[in-house]
C-alpha cells in the first residue's frame, strides 16, 4: 500500500479515536451509534498505523 497520510493527519486520527472510544466504554453513547463510533475508532487508529487510507486513494488525497 502507497503512504498518503502525513503525521498531523495521523495524530488527529488518533486523537479521534481516543475520544470514540473513551464514548463508547464511559456509555456516554451507547446502542449502533456506539458500535459505529468504535469501529470507526478501530479504523482510525489501524490506517495512522499503517500510513495508508484506502478512501484517501480512491479519491486521489495525499497528506504526507
Amino acid at each position: 500500500m502507497k503512504k498518503n497520510i502525513g503525521n498531523t493527519d495521523r495524530l488527529l486520527r488518533v486523537i479521534v479515536a481516543t475520544v470514540f472510544a473513551a464514548l463508547y466504554f464511559t456509555d456516554t453513547i451507547t446502542g449502533i451509534f456506539g458500535t459505529v463510533l468504535l469501529v470507526l475508532a478501530v479504523a482510525f487508529v489501524l490506517t495512522s498505523l499503517v500510513k495508508s487510507c484506502p478512501l484517501y486513494s480512491l479519491m486521489d488525497v495525499n497528506t504526507g
